[in-house]
Parts: C-alpha cells; structure tokens; sequence
C-alpha cells in the first residue's frame, strides 16, 4: 500500500491542487459556515479518487504489471519534475513581466501628476498676470495688430522677390540639367522650393480667410511658374530615383545622400500634414487656436512615394525588356534577369548606409522586386496563348534557382512573401505533362482512327511497301516519329520526373493500340466467318492483316549483330538515357511485356489470315470430309494446291519471320478443321469402306506441302498430326478394344475432349452406347501428366 500511494501521488497532485482552490473559491462565495462548501469538497474528493482508481485500473490490469510500479513511479516523478520546474520558470517570467508593468504605471501617475501641478501654476500665473496689469486687453489688442502689419510686410516682401527666386531655381535646374548624373544643385533647388510653395501655401491660406475669390484667382495666377518649376524639379527627381542602381555601381554617395536627404525632408514634412488633418478633422476648435499647427506645409507632396513609385516603375521597364529575350530563349531565363540579383546586391551592399536606417532600404527593394518578378512570372503563367508549355516549365525550373540566388542575398524563402510561383509548380509540371500526354493520345487516337476506317472498310490506300517489299500501314512510322519527337519535348524539361510520367502514358498508350487492334482484328474475323457474309472485300483485308502483322514485328525486329534495332528498343534506348536507374529497371519489364504483345498480335494476325482461308475459300469443301463424296474427291489435295497459292502471293509481301508462322498455322489449321469435319453431316464410317487408305492419302498430301519449309519443325507438324493416327485407331479398333484406343489417344494428348472422342465413336457404323460408357470409365482410370501448354486435341471440341 506504500508503494501504491506514492505512486498515486504524483498523479494526483496536481488535481489536488486544483480540488483545493475550487473549494477555497466556494468557501469564499459562500461562507465558512455554509454546508453547500462541504458538500462540494465531499464530490470534488470523490471525483479524485474515482478518477485516480481509474487511472490506476487502465496501469495496472494484470498482476505482472504490479513488477512495472518502480518504473511508473520514476517516470511519474521526472514528468513532474519537468512540469514543476515549467511553471517554475513560467512563474518567474510573469513576475518580472508584472513588476515591470507596475513600476511603468507607476512612474506614468507621477508623470501626469507632475504635469497636471505645472499645467495650475501657469493657469494661476496667467489670471495674476492679467489681474496685475489693468489695461492688457489693449495691450493685446495692440499687440496683435503689430504681428499683423509685420505678417503682411513679410508677405509683401516674399511676393515680391517670387519671380525672382523662380528664376533663380530655374537656372539652378537648368544647370543640373546638364548633369542629371550628380545634379550639384539639388538641395539648393529643393529647398528654394520648399520656401516658396510654404509663401504660396501661407498666401492662399489668409486669401481665404477674406473669402475674395477674384483675388485668389489672381493670386493662383501669380504663383503659377512655381508649378512648372515643381514639375521640372520632379523630373530631375524621378531621374535620380530611376538611376539608384548605376548611382550605386558608379559609387556616387554624394547624389545617394543628397537624395535620401530630400526624401527624408519631404516624408518628415508629409508627416506634419498628416497630423495637422487629423488634428483639425478631430479637434477642429482646438487645432484653430495653436499657429504652430496652421503654419507650415498644407499638402502632402508624396515624394516618399514617389521614390517607391519610381523603383517599382524601373523595374516593371526592366522586366519588359526581359520579356522578348525569355521569348525567343526561355531556358536561358537566369542568364535573361541577371540585373535582378545584381541590383539586389548592389543596393544591400552600397546604399544601405546611405539611406535613413528607418526606411529598411534593403527589405523595401527586396519586397518591390520579388513581388514585379511574381507578377511578370504568373501573367506567363496564366496567359497560355503567348507562353507554350516549354517556356512554362523554364519558368517552373526557374523558381529553384531563383530562390538559390536569393539565398545568397540572405533572403529565406519564407521571407519573400508571396511564393514566387503561388505554390503552383507541382501543378503546373502536371499540367506540362498531362500536355504532352493529352498531344499523344490524340495523335494516337487520330492515327487508329483513320486505320481503322481503312481496315473496316476494305481500303488499301493506307498500306504501303518498305525496301524489302513488305506490307506496311502508313501510319506506323508517324506513330513512333510523333512518340520521340513528344519524348524529346518531356527529356528537354531536364526532370526526370516529367520524363518518366510522360514514358507511363506512351507505355500505357502503346499497349491500348495494341488491345484495339486486337479485338478489331477479332470482330472483323469473326464477321467474315459467319455465313451469309458477302466476302467482297476479304482480299484487301488479308492484305491488311499482313501489313498490320508486318507493323508488329518492325516494332521488335533487333538485329545486335548489325546494330539494327526495331522501333520499340530504340523508344526503350532514348528514354533511358533521361530516367535514374530505378525507374529504368522497372520501365524494362515494361516495355518486354509490350514486346511479347507485339510478337502475339502479329501471330494474331497470321491466325485470322488463316482463319479467312478456311472461312471463305474451303467453306464449300470441308462439309465433304468423312462424307460418301470424300471417297471420290480430292478435297485435301486441292487445300493444299490453296495454301501453294497463297504462300505464293503473300510470301514476298510477308515479314521473313511470319513465313514460318504462316506455314505452322495453316497446318495447324487444317488439322483442326480436318479433325472437327467428323462432325460434318453425313459422315459416316463403314467397315467395308477404305476410310483408312484415305486418311493416310490426305495426311501424305499435306506432308508433301508441309515437309518443304527448312524453317518449319516438321517433327512438330508431324507429331501433331498423329492425331489423325489416333483417330484412325478409334474408328477401326473393334468394341472391346476402343478403351485402349482412347487410353493411347489419351497419353499423347492428354486434354483430348471427350466430346470429340464421342463424335469419332458416334461416326462408326457399329457404334454402341457401350463404347462410349467405356472410355469414359476408362477415362476415370487413366491418369497423364498435364503440363502447363496445351496439346493441338485441346483445341478441338
């Protein structure tokens, strides 16, 4: 139990702490006397320990967790050091912060007591003054018309000598004219000026008091020069604030300064304006009293504005002038605002000093040019039709850079506000992407649209002949020209991540083509294979399905020996020249997969070739086979007189690599169909009939055809085409011997469907229901290999 309280303590202090204020709150509102106190510390009490079994059921819920106590007990007590010692220090701060702000309000009471006490001595002095000296409001009276007549002898003078002085600051700028690059006689200048727009102000001011607005416009008429002196004056002016930079990089201090120095006067003389308006818009009675609020300037001149304007306007020209050279070469644009940093450094290096240190000279330029730089560089941004894509990720590549060199100026990137692309840049490098994807499936939608309109259509305007006299679209060079020239436009970004986004879509592109190609070819093939198809039309679509299969093997036809490489591999070598090795690795199993589509389209191709020569040209022989009339015929033999024709025609028009294929196909093809035919109607096999001699007839016929071809693995042809043996074996095994038949059948093609079995067994002219029953006992028994590829039988149903 010792050791529990005192685990319990640490957790509980703080909550004890609070319990007690509460209740000594309570006590305080309600009396020492009032039992309501009692109650309340009798819930708060409770509610602790409530809380503390809570705390201690959720630490200690198993009876091994009893070993963990020492531990919590020691992490307790250091967190509560750590906060004792927090408030400690958090305490000591607020002492000090309080005592400070006490002995300020301290010594503020005994400032205005001190002024209230001298504020009643002068009071009292001025009413004994006055009582003292019996005749004061004559005095006064008199007095006051002396300040007049020396008021209106000072302003007759000055309106006097005016024109004169107008000359002279007229010759003075006449002089600074001719060396706007120190101007000599610039204070003296602006401080004639000063007087003489005060004497112009002071005039107007009394005019207005008499309310005589014939002689204020004559008045206006007089002072009239002085405007056109001020203009010339603000020339000069706005010259020497637009040449702050080469002032800088010339070491001309002496113009800085004199500069800085008009500037400073002008913003101190702003500054009294501004205090006279609120004093007179506030306490208009009050301001009237005090002359030293009605002398002085009446206007604001604005110069320090006028400075800001002018660095502000200087480099709004320079960016201007920026602008046609980003245009004409937009990845140059660091080389292109050069004078950006350069003027940055110049003015933290030499003008500094020379400003008052109130103006944060330094800060100012710095805010003035990263904001003009912001807004030039998003109105290229937003304004699509004079900036391409290219131009807009220089800019995006910019901003790194940019930031780089400002770094170097001592500026952080949070200290330029706003960001100097808004945060924009991952949009807008998705956006230059999805650019180039966007030009890609279009073009690539284009190119299978007009393809497709061809091929659907029977017209062979699209297909053409490479050197070696092969079949080929169109289209296809264009597609792989269009894909690097969009690959160079992603490479020239200089991003990888560009580069591999881009390289995804033209991947993902490649193998849509390839998938609409596919069940195009499919769709089409299937058409012409339905009877009642007119077949108008199937020669220039095998034409096409030659090119097209062509097509495919350009795409992959590498030759390393002679450095000879197909469209795909040359894609496959640029684009890894401009992505990093990991995404390059995982690109190459890409690209083998689209190379394994290209190779199965292309046999694709050859297969529905194939497929239209038995749909079309041997439809009305191969309802003959295992017919009475196939006795007499020589339906094979003229199939095989067929495929000489069109090996003939097609053989120079057909990549040398697809001639096998072609071949293998058309034998493949025509053991299926010749197999299938014992479904044809009519077909029936007789004991006395010679059905054997004439299947070894058809199969010698075809090997004739077949056996030519160095390039073919007749081997192959030939195993495959023992299935007919197998065939024979079932239709001229006697009944108890048609299990054994099909075991045989069975072992060297073991996805042989029964329904073709029960087809041949069906076809005798003794068959029995037993014979069926028979094999597929045997076929429960019978236990084969199955390898993953299946047999020339699985094809057959």
């Amino acid at each position: 139990m010792p050791l529990l309280k005192s685990l319990w303590s640490p957790l509980a202090i703080a909550g004890l702490a609070a319990r007690d204020l509460q209740l000594e709150k309570v006590r305080t509102a309600h009396g020492p006397s009032n039992g309501i106190a009692e109650d309340i510390l009798s819930a708060l009490k409770m509610a602790e320990h409530d809380a503390s079994a809570e705390k201690l059921a959720e630490l200690l819920r198993h009876p091994e967790d009893l070993d963990k106590i020492s531990n919590l007990k020691a992490d307790l007590a250091r967190k509560k050091a750590g906060v004792d010692e927090q408030l400690k220090s958090g305490l000591k701060e607020q002492l000090e912060v309080t005592q400070s702000g006490m002995g300020a309000i301290a010594d503020s009471q005994r400032a205005v007591a001190h002024i209230k006490e001298e504020m009643m001595k002068i009071d009292k002095l001025c009413a004994e003054s006055q009582n003292m000296t019996r005749e004061f409001p004559n005095i006064n009276v008199v007095s006051q018309i002396h300040r007049n007549f020396s008021q209106v002898g000072v302003m007759k003078d000055n309106l006097e000598d005016f024109n004169r002085k107008v000359d002279e600051l007229e010759i003075l700028l006449e002089k600074d004219e001719a060396d706007l690059e120190n101007q000599p006689n610039l204070l003296d200048v602006h401080a004639g000026l000063t007087n003489l727009r005060e004497i112009r102000d002071e005039a107007i001011d009394q005019l207005k008091q008499v309310n005589d607005e014939s002689l204020e416009r004559e008045l206006q008429d007089w002072f009239t020069r002085l405007d056109d002196v001020v203009a010339f004056f603000d020339e000069h002016f706005g010259v020497a604030c637009g040449n702050l930079i080469p002032l800088v990089q010339t070491d001309n201090r002496s113009m800085i300064v004199r500069l800085a120095l008009v500037i400073g006067v002008e913003e101190k003389s702003d500054m009294k304006v501004k205090a006279m308006q609120e004093a007179q818009k506030e306490h208009k009675e009050l301001a009237s009293r005090f002359k030293s609020i009605k002398s002085g300037p009446k206007q604001l001149r604005g110069y320090k504005e006028k400075f800001i304007g002018c660095i502000e306007a200087d480099v709004k020209a320079k960016l201007e002038q920026t602008e046609p050279l980003f245009m004409e070469e937009s990845d140059k644009l660091g080389a292109h605002t050069n004078w950006f940093f350069s003027d940055l450094k110049a003015v933290k290096e030499g003008m500094g000093e020379l400003m008052p240190r109130k103006w944060k000279i330094y800060r100012t330029y710095t805010d003035i040019y990263h904001r003009h730089m912001h807004d030039w560089l998003i109105s290229l941004i937003d304004d699509k039709d004079k900036c391409s894509s290219a131009q807009i990720l220089s800019i995006v590549d910019y901003r790194a850079k940019y930031y780089k060199y400002m770094k170097k100026l001592a500026w952080r990137p949070e200290d330029l506000q706003p960001d100097l692309l808004d945060d924009r840049e991952v949009e807008l490098i998705r956006e230059w992407r999805q650019l180039i994807v966007k030009s890609v499936d279009e073009w690539m939608g284009r190119m299978f649209a007009v393809d497709r309109t061809s091929f659907l259509s029977a017209s062979v305007d699209n297909l053409d002949k490479d050197a070696n006299g092969y079949f080929r679209t169109k289209t296809l060079s264009d597609m792989w020209r269009m894909l690097r020239e969009q690959l160079q436009v992603a490479g020239d970004s200089g991003r990888q991540d560009v580069v591999e986004g881009v390289v995804d879509e033209m991947c993902r592109a490649l193998k849509r083509r390839l998938a609409n190609w596919t069940q195009l070819i499919t769709d089409e093939a299937e058409r012409y294979s339905k009877s009642g198809t007119d077949p108008d039309g199937v020669m220039n679509l095998q034409d096409w399905l030659v090119a097209l299969a062509n097509d495919q093997i350009a795409c992959v036809d590498d030759n390393p020996d002679v450095e000879q490489w197909g469209y795909l591999s040359r894609f496959q070598q640029e684009f890894g020249k401009l992505v990093g090795p990991e995404y390059r690795a995982r690109a190459d199993q890409e690209i083998e997969a689209i190379r394994d589509s290209y190779f199965e389209l292309a046999t694709h191709c050859v297969q529905s070739f194939v497929a239209l020569i038995f749909a079309i040209d041997f439809k009305p022989v191969m309802p003959e086979f295992f017919t009475t009339k196939w006795y007499s015929e020589f339906g094979l033999k003229r199939m095989v007189s067929t495929f000489e024709d069109y090996y003939s025609d097609y053989e120079p028009a057909l990549h040398n690599s697809l001639v096998d294929v072609f071949v293998e196909q058309l034998a493949d093809s025509l053991l299926i169909a010749y197999l299938s035919c014992v479904r044809n109607k009519g077909a029936k096999f007789r004991r006395q009939d010679p059905f054997t001699d004439k299947v070894g007839d058809d199969v010698r016929a075809a090997f004739v055809f077949f056996e030519k071809f160095p390039g073919v693995d007749f081997g192959l042809v030939k195993g495959r085409w023992k299935a007919t043996h197998h065939m024979v074996r079932l239709l001229e095994a006697d009944k108890a011997g048609v299990p054994d038949a099909y075991e045989a059948c069975k072992r060297d093609f073991w996805d042989v469907q029964l329904s073709w079995v029960e087809a041949v067994l069906r076809g005798r002219d003794d068959y029995e229901r037993a014979m069926l029953s028979g094999v597929k006992s045997r076929a429960a028994q019978v236990s084969v290999e199955r390898p993953d590829e299946t047999t020339i039988m699985g094809k057959i149903k």
